[in-house]
């Protein structure tokens, strides 16, 4: 979602220029500095960028110019000028104060005494605003491809870590299951010594325990969102950060289990791995809309 953009138009008239900063965040929340001719729009430009840039925090800068004034856009009320100036000049009289350019100041800055007018002419229209914003638009979404790609690649990085992980456990898994079931008939030779052991509830019991343990769905389970996590990572048809999201919470679930389950130091070590990478992509997957 991080990006910046910017457009302008420049004439014989006016100058016009657009800036656009996007941040991360989970919904649509957008900013504006907007010169005052502009404020009659504000809804239409968050409709807008709304549509165009999604969700994210959205800061709008826009700063028009009007130039090569004949006459300058504004209007003196004499007859309000003229009665204040003789108000103040009574009461500086009253007061025994002087100084015709104090009372001058004084005048001229009363409310509404300069009017603001602006001249049709010279403005510029929705659509020709709307145009130069759009190219805005487009520059900032050009950035936010240019973030997106960077981003890809590190998300595939980070996966392909974590299926490495995968692999290795893959392969030391077997060895777990023997090295268990080794352990367990040691054990038991001990305590033979000293009690009368049933072999047939015992091997029952020694499989029911090596099921509980056995991690092959949870190997199955990983191995298929890591599939699905490329497909959406590569699904340019629309937003993905939200469900890359879920993913993430499903990819944790199977991690944590294989952790919980595995019983032995060299899973343990690829499972922290793992999830050393799928916190790297949880941070990553924050910039993506």
């Amino acid at each position: 979602m991080t990006g910046f953009g910017s457009a302008e138009k420049i004439t014989e008239k006016y100058s016009l220029k657009v800036e656009i900063k996007t941040l991360n965040s989970k919904f649509f929340d957008a900013s504006f500095r907007l010169p005052r001719a502009f404020l009659k729009w504000e809804m239409e430009i968050k409709a807008l960028l709304e549509k165009e840039l999604g969700r994210g925090k959205i800061n709008l800068g826009v700063h028009f110019e009007l130039k090569n004034f004949e006459q300058p856009p504004i209007q003196i009320n004499q007859e309000l000028f003229d009665a204040y100036y003789k108000r103040l000049e009574q009461l500086s009289g009253d007061m025994g104060a002087s100084g015709k350019v104090a009372l001058f100041k004084m005048a001229m800055n009363m409310p509404n005494v300069i009017l603001h007018e602006e001249n049709p002419e010279e403005n510029i229209s929705f659509e020709v605003f709307k145009e130069v914003l759009l190219e805005g638009v487009a520059d900032c979404n050009q950035f936010r491809l240019q973030e997106g790609a960077n981003l890809q690649e590190a998300l595939v990085a980070s996966h392909q870590k974590i299926r490495n992980g995968l692999s290795e456990v893959e392969e030391l898994d077997p060895g777990r299951i023997e090295n268990l079931k080794s352990r367990i008939h040691q054990s038991l030779e001990e305590i033979k010594q000293r009690v009368k052991v049933d072999e047939n509830r015992f091997e029952q019991e020694l499989i029911y325990y090596i099921e509980k343990l056995d991690l092959t769905e949870e190997k199955i389970r990983l191995g298929s969102h890591l599939d699905y996590f490329i497909d959406v990572i590569s699904d340019d048809k629309g937003a993905s950060g939200k469900k890359l999201g879920f993913l993430c919470q499903e990819l944790g679930r199977e991690i944590n289990t294989i952790g919980s389950k595995a019983n032995d130091a060299g899973i343990q070590r690829s499972v922290v791995g793992m999830k050393e990478e799928l916190e790297k992509i949880k941070e990553q997957i924050l910039n993506i809309l």
